[in-house]
């Protein structure tokens, strides 16, 4: 690097390094945490906002290693995006189903292009400069097609790239690791090897063909926005098991750890030796306690689904826009615009902007609820003399959150099932694995609604980033819930004692003391128009809503957003019946002709068969 270039950075560096507390952290530093932990909290989840890494911070009071000076480690991938990523997702699926896991399984499809490294907390900031200006560097040159071949052997199957664009990207490797040196003096290996990206590692030899086969299904050709993803993990753990809660446990002893679902849990294999059988003793990421819990609670988990990302930069998506204002300024030289010669015409770059920024409606009906299998007397069935509940049947609930007035009002508020809590955590597993990006969420406040949308958010890994917002006004049609007053719904006081992950400061469209028992069918609609519109004009300006309702609430809460007038009643009500548990319709945003449409949901629907009640007692000779 010339001396006046070295001097240049070094300006910049030492700009970056004296300026004052960030947007991010000052509202932390007013809520009188110190600027060491308030600099961790951010670097731990990302540096997204403040109200995540003062959550961060509430978990972590009792994290023995919170005033520890230990940095996070952080590592730059190139990953694809569209068409080409749902094929290697669907190549995952299928390599793990037909044979069995390997080690590619533990990471998302990528192409590695530095060694993990550490950067101290305060200049994480410096990162994501370095990646801004290392794309912007190369953008006008990276490929719009990443050429990959695939490649075999004993152990390894994948794709490499081809000699001229793999020099692009490690052109862009090379120029974030001088960047990162410079900005936040931190020393960056890029990747000297063969770029590739890894489809299976470590495999059964006599899984080679079955492999290849699949491998050869996928067409790497099709377009794909590669994008560049910073992700940062805890040092301390790389060489660790991951483990994930399933189940919530509270804890019978001092030394026991809380768990709640989703949590995930790093235990090192070679300190177990104290450990009761079925117990093991690990560190809990939400929390950063060490403790023992019981094994069964949990199951095996990839270390990078701990890991955080942080900022990514999009190569098509630049050049789109920079080729987009180039084209504009060339078309005004003589005077009168003329169509720009540019590799994608601007309509096509519309297309692009209007699918990343494109505002979108999922509604979802709720999962099985427990009065549908047993019945209206379901609550006399799993209920003692003295009012205390018991699991009568595989398919009641494991238990009942509490309600301060009682078990009696679960009968006309019913729970999922077991089966309902199965369909709500598959729909959440499929919507995860369809790359949709849910980035608020809507329940009507019947607990069933607020359950199942808690399960897809776990399934989606997201029940500790999303709160749920609950709207009474997306809420049943009164006339349909039995006696003359609505139900008594649990408080959102409640639903946060019994765990879910609920906004308290969501103000919504209809409270839920304006709920009228017994409502007329044009007040009904009327209610869920208000309510639909209020929810479209709070969302963020991109990714997806999602609102988890009622059968109803697919048709009353999407045809106010269509522009379409109410359905018969009459009609309305066979509708709705047809609708099955985890039924979903989709609405999108047509920005082009200022209109929503309905559009193929992002997952298939659920089809199960009845099973019957079965009694052993039957099966006695004689009886």
């Amino acid at each position: 690097m010339a001396a006046g270039e070295t001097q240049l950075y070094a300006k910049v560096s030492n700009k970056l390094k004296v300026r004052g507390p960030s947007l991010l952290l000052e509202p932390l530093l007013g809520m009188g945490f110190p600027v060491h932990t308030a600099l961790k909290a951010l670097a731990a989840t990302g540096r997204k906002t403040a109200e995540e890494a003062s959550d961060w911070l509430r978990c972590h009071r009792n994290d023995p290693s919170l005033d520890d000076p230990i940095p996070q480690e952080y590592a730059l991938f190139l990953c694809p995006t569209g068409s080409l990523l749902e094929q290697l997702q669907e190549f995952w699926r299928e390599s793990k189903r037909q044979c069995t896991k390997n080690r590619a399984h533990e990471i998302f499809p990528h192409i590695t292009l530095c060694d993990f490294f550490t950067c101290e907390d305060h200049k994480v900031e410096c990162l994501y400069e370095a990646l801004k200006r290392a794309g912007d560097r190369v953008r006008g040159s990276f490929p719009l097609v990443v050429p990959l071949a695939l490649h075999s052997s004993i152990s390894y199957l994948g794709f490499f790239v081809s000699d001229s664009p793999a020099d692009v990207i490690r052109e862009f490797a090379t120029t974030f690791a001088m960047e990162v040196a410079v900005l936040a003096d931190c020393t960056v290996k890029p990747c000297a090897k063969q770029l590739h990206l890894t489809l299976a590692h470590k495999f059964y030899p006599h899984h080679q063909r079955t492999l290849e086969q699949l491998a050869r299904a996928i067409q790497p050709g099709h377009s794909c926005q590669w994008t560049a993803v910073l992700y940062s993990r805890d040092m301390r753990f790389v060489h660790y098991q991951t483990l994930r809660a399933l189940f919530q446990y509270k804890p019978q002893n001092e030394d026991e750890l809380t768990l709640s679902p989703g949590d995930y849990i790093f235990v090192d294999p070679t300190q177990q030796e104290e450990t009761s059988k079925g117990w093991v003793i690990g560190t809990s990421q939400r929390t950063g306690c060490r403790g023992f819990l019981p094994e069964n609670y949990t199951e095996q988990a990839n270390e990078s689904d701990t890991w955080v990302k942080h900022r990514t930069y999009t190569f098509s998506l630049a050049m789109d826009l920079a080729s987009r204002k180039d084209g504009e300024a060339s078309s005004r030289r003589n005077g009168e615009p003329h169509p720009p010669q540019t590799p994608r015409d601007v309509s096509s770059i519309q297309a692009l902007q209007a699918t990343i920024a494109r505002k979108s409606v999922l509604v979802v009906r709720h999962g099985e609820r427990v009065d549908q299998i047993f019945g209206k007397s379901w609550l006399q069935q799993c209920s003692t003399p003295d009012g205390k509940y018991y699991r009568p049947d595989l398919n009641f609930p494991c238990s009942l959150p509490r309600r301060s007035s009682g078990i009696k009002d679960f009968e006309n508020d019913p729970p999922l099932s077991s089966c309902g809590i199965f369909q709500s955590r598959i729909a959440g597993e499929a919507l995860l694995d369809s790359g949709i990006r849910i980035t608020s969420v809507f329940t009507s406040p019947a607990l069933r609604c607020v359950q199942t949308a808690k399960h897809i958010l776990e399934e989606l890994k997201l029940e500790k980033t999303i709160k749920i917002r609950v709207e009474p006004g997306i809420f049943e049609w009164t006339k349909w819930e039995s006696g003359k007053t609505t139900p008594t719904l649990m408080t959102l006081d409640e639903l946060q004692e019994a765990g879910f992950n609920v906004s308290m400061d969501y103000r919504p469209a209809f409270p839920l003391a304006s709920l009228m028992p017994a409502e007329s069918y044009d007040e009904y609609v009327n209610r869920c128009a208000v309510s639909v519109g209020w929810i479209t004009s709070i969302r963020p300006r991109d990714g997806v809503i999602l609102i988890v309702g009622h059968g109803s609430a697919l048709d009353s809460c999407t045809r106010p957003l269509l522009g379409l007038p109410p359905r018969d009643s009459g009609d309305f009500a066979q509708l709705v019946r047809k609708i099955p548990s985890l039924g979903m319709c989709f609405c999108e945003e047509n920005k082009e002709e200022g209109k929503w449409e309905l559009v193929n949901p992002p997952v298939k629907t659920l089809t199960h068969g009845s099973n019957s009640a079965f009694n052993w007692r039957n099966w006695i000779p004689g009886s």
